[in-house]
Order: C-alpha cells, then structure tokens, then sequence
C-alpha cells in the first residue's frame, strides 16, 4: 500500500483499502485482477480499492472519476500505469509538482510536491461507470481527504463526474456548467478549475490536447499562490 506520512491520510488510506461496501465493485475489481489483461499476465494486480495519494501540505488536489481497470487497479496507484496518468503526471512535471513526468508503477520513485491525487471512486468500475449509489458510497472518503488537506487551494477536477462530485460535497450553489477551463470559488473560498479528463476518448480525438491540459495546471498554480 503507498504510504503517506500525515496519520489523518494514512488512516484513510488503510481504510479505502480495506473497504468492500459495494459487492459489484468488489467483484469487478477481484475478477480483473484475477483474468488480468494478456500484456500485464505476468504481474500480480493490486485488485483492492485505490487510496489518494502525494504531498500531505499539498496546495492543489487533482480528482479523477476512479481507477483503471488495469492501470490503478493493477499498480495500486491513482492514475499509475494507464495512458490517463501519462497525462496527468506529466502535466503535474511540468507545472512543478511531480519529480518525475512518468508513473509506471507504486514502487518507481515518483514523489509529489504541493499536489495530491485522488478519485471519486476508489475501486475500478465496468465501463468506467459508477452507479450514483455507489458514488455516494464512496465519496465520503474524498470528503475526509479535502477535510485533512488543509493547504489545498485549488481542486483541479478532472471531468464532469468529478466536478459534480466537489460541487456537491463543498455545496456549491449556483453551480456554473461543467466544461474545459470552467473555474468556480467554493463557499470555503477554495477554487475548483475544470479540465476534460484525460482518457483516450479525449486525448486521441484532440478534443484535449496537452497545452490545453498544461494551462489548467499552470492556472491551478497561480490560484493557490494567491
């Protein structure tokens, strides 16, 4: 399991881990890690729920909508080992917050400075869809994580599942419409920056390119430097 130094995450983290409360999730993110995908046969899979993780004094907080199937589900991971978490942690390089543009794996080095990665759902769903019912399972873990994070300034919200999911938990109203570059202040006066997630559907149609996904997080940056 990645640790994280700050006991109040690192409490979290072992829960999430431990968690089994929706029985579809559980049994999707087991049997994937049991048939596994033919390229990753070798590999033991992580198969368990995803904990956030990065730098406890984190000033900018990156949520995606869950784990890959076989990218954080396989790592045990957020957004390691899935073309998404080539984007976003090279963006994270990029902007200053990641020592290393590539996350391959939980054992490869990679160290957050100033930015936490997490989801709203912590196991792999079929589909990349959750249920609204297990959304609101699961969200309670985010709920806590933004409660520990006390530097956060800015939440970089990584498609429209995302958006909803903060919005509702920090009581947004009125709630501006989900789109790229979206920006919104939340009732505590931290900000929410909106990006297209970085999955494929995106990334290959160039319906998100990566100076669009760069100047989210040079943005994230110059918001909580405020």
């Amino acid at each position: 399991m990645p640790e994280l130094p700050a006991e109040g995450l690192a409490a979290i983290s072992e829960e999430v881990v431990s968690c089994r409360a929706c029985p579809r999730l559980v049994a999707w993110r087991e049997r994937v890690a049991s048939e596994k995908r033919a390229s990753f046969a070798a590999e033991e899979y992580w198969g368990r729920p995803v904990p956030g993780f990065g730098d406890p004094a984190a000033t900018i907080l990156v949520v995606g909508l869950a784990p890959a199937a076989h990218g954080g589900n396989r790592t045990g991971r957020v957004f390691t080992g899935d073309r998404s978490g080539d984007w976003v942690f090279r963006a994270l390089h990029k902007a200053g917050y990641a020592n290393q543009p590539t996350s391959v794996h939980a054992d490869d080095g990679l160290a957050l400075d100033g930015a936490y990665v997490a989801a709203v759902v912590r196991c792999a769903p079929p589909d990349n869809k959750p249920t609204p019912l297990e959304r609101d399972t699961c969200v309670g873990y985010l709920r806590r994580e933004l409660d520990e994070l006390a530097s956060v300034r800015v939440i970089v919200a990584l498609g429209g599942f995302a958006y909803e999911a903060v919005a509702r938990l920090a009581g947004l109203r009125p709630r501006p419409g989900f789109g790229h570059g979206v920006e919104a202040t939340l009732p505590d006066r931290r900000h929410v920056v909106c990006s297209y997630h970085p999955s494929q559907q995106n990334t290959f149609t160039r319906r998100l390119t990566e100076p669009m996904f760069d100047a989210v997080f040079a943005r994230a940056r110059h918001l909580s430097s405020k």
